[in-house]
């Protein structure tokens, strides 16, 4: 059997189990290869001669852009051509900085078909942020569109020493290659020699949001093949209209705007708006027979504020992704939709590890089961397995997803793979049939008058309050209980921070929370957050051990004691 006949008997295996998880979990093996390109194996295999719509760019001003499996492999190869001419060879490092927009995907196919390693960047990188990228990721090429080419000419020419610099845009740009001129390159492409399925691929700098950010390594394996989880926890089929709402840049938009959908041969669709408009994504959803749609909570949370019941939608697949949905949200979606949005669970090191796949039971408020492929473990602080500890991954059936490592700091993959097991630094707890609820970060969860709290179980009931947009729960010192909870809360529009508001919140937490892990403490304020959205509460922390134990610290910081 060929390399590309194991992996799609895989891939076939998890198509055809769709609904029926036992069947999924016992009969699915990891295909481990040994020379593959997923882009020319797999890709231009099942592309040739293929006018199925690969690719569906739709603007807000209504223009669209569209693409076959057959025109997407053609113009891949074109700029692979393109690029090598250019200079890029295999190996060579690629930073990618695009908006959703066709060249995107052009370039990612290319790129692997170069066999050169890509790294993926938010257009929103810019100054110090930018060049710790090129220097830390050794960049050789960048590609990027209008805004990036301006932050990028803003940077030192030490930095940009040695690197070549593709534009994606109209016209000519000083200094940059036009990517548009790809477009005569010849439509066959050659690569240098075969492609070992250990070869690194991407490079993707995490958000940090304890530390600088990390780079993890994945290979032509890792995550071309290990997206085959994601396939199934997001319930593809071929032929399907899949969106995901997500920026370019970040890991879940290889996951599911890139390999999974591509992996099932369904349309990756994209809709660019610059304001979220609810009336219309639902417009969207219908206009285009979306099939599945996966959206982080915050998309779900406006969604609700529209009449779903009264949009007709096509819809089959609602996933919900980036952190675990609230199940008020979850019951108004399938109480006007007869669809149950799931959840699951990942990382930018693996791919979908746990998840609620089409057709099982979904409990309230966990994220699922151990996916196919995944032997998921929870670890105590001894590194005994317990039914609440750390989420690990048992290394003696390691699984091919798995990033090989962070490509510039061994002694941080050393203290994540250690004692055999992969540390994901999340906390789980385990119920007698499986299923996994999130708890927090390892980090996150701290210890208040002797008990145990998780940040995001009281984090959920706060949200659910109408005047609280979004909250971060730490510890604060206390003189009596060592640690209180204490919730950093941002409002939501028409309510204003104050004691009227603080008094309501506290109200609305004592009717849904036990006493022993009660919030004692709120302030009305900005949160700090990564460059990709994520809530820095390290800084919160540390902001907390450097205030006084005792009274409010601000006019917009009010103690629970104070409305009793």
């Amino acid at each position: 059997m060929s390399e590309l006949q194991r992996f799609l008997a895989a891939r076939d295996h998890l198509l055809a189990t769709r609904t029926d998880y036992a069947a999924a979990v016992a009969g699915f093996a990891w295909p481990r290869l040994e020379s593959f390109n997923w882009a020319l194996d797999y890709f231009d295999a099942i592309a040739r001669g293929n006018d199925a719509p690969a690719l569906h760019i739709v603007e807000e001003s209504g223009s669209e852009a569209r693409l076959s499996y057959a025109q997407l492999s053609a113009r891949s190869s074109q700029v692979a051509g393109f690029l090598a001419r250019h200079g890029a060879r295999r190996g060579d490092r690629i930073l990618l900085m695009l908006g959703n927009e066709v060249p995107l995907w052009e370039s990612m196919l290319a790129a692997i078909k170069l066999g050169a390693v890509l790294i993926p960047a938010t257009t929103l990188l810019s100054g110090d942020d930018l060049a710790d990228r090129l220097q830390r990721g050794n960049v050789r090429h960048i590609i990027t569109n209008e805004g990036g080419a301006s932050r990028v000419d803003e940077l030192p020419a030490a930095v940009l020493a040695g690197i070549s610099r593709i534009f994606v845009g109209d016209g000519a740009r000083p200094g940059w290659i036009a990517f548009a001129d790809s477009a005569v390159e010849p439509a066959g492409f050659r690569p240098e020699g075969a492609t070992r399925a250990d070869d690194p691929l991407l490079e993707y700098f995490t958000s940090g949001t304890t530390a600088r950010p990390k780079l993890v390594r994945h290979t032509h394996q890792s995550y071309p093949v290990g997206h085959l989880s994601t396939m199934y926890w997001l319930g593809l089929q071929r032929g399907d209209v899949h969106w995901t709402i997500s920026s370019p840049g970040w890991a879940k938009h290889a996951w599911s705007c890139f390999f999974a959908p591509f992996n099932a041969q369904a349309c990756v669709f994209i809709y660019n708006y610059s304001r979220f408009s609810g009336p219309a994504i639902l417009e969207t959803l219908v206009k285009h027979e979306v099939n599945t749609l996966c959206a982080p909570p915050t998309v779900w949370r406006m969604l609700i504020q529209e009449n779903l019941a009264g949009w007709p939608v096509k819809l089959r697949e609602l996933i919900s992704a980036g952190e675990p949905l609230n199940p008020e949200v979850i019951e108004q979606v399938r109480v006007a939709w007869n669809i149950t949005i799931r959840d699951g669970y990942g990382q930018t090191e693996t791919t979908a590890q746990i998840g609620n796949p089409p057709g099982a039971p979904v409990k309230s408020g966990s994220m699922g089961r151990p996916l196919p492929g995944y032997p998921i473990v929870l670890l105590d602080p001894d590194g005994a397995p317990a039914e609440e500890g750390e989420i690990c991954i048992d290394l003696s059936r390691r699984p091919v997803a798995l990033m090989t490592a962070y490509a510039d700091d061994d002694e941080k993959t050393a203290e994540v793979m250690r004692d055999g097991h992969y540390h994901t630094g999340d906390v789980g707890m385990r119920d007698a049939e499986g299923y996994i609820t999130y708890v927090g970060r390892a980090d996150d969860v701290f210890k208040a008058s002797g008990y145990r709290i998780s940040p995001f179980e009281l984090e959920s009931v706060l949200i659910e309050h109408p005047a609280v947009a979004e909250a971060a729960v730490v510890p604060s010192p206390d003189p009596v209980r060592g640690y209180v909870p204490k919730a950093y809360v941002i409002t939501a529009p028409g309510h204003a921070p104050g004691p009227e508001t603080a008094a309501s919140i506290f109200r609305f937490l004592r009717e849904r929370v036990s006493g022993y892990k009660l919030v004692r403490r709120i302030e009305f304020s900005d949160l700090p957050k990564t460059i990709s959205g994520k809530i820095r509460r390290v800084e919160l922390r540390r902001q907390e051990t450097d205030r006084p134990d005792h009274g409010p610290r601000n006019e917009l910081e009010f103690l629970e004691e104070q409305f009793r």
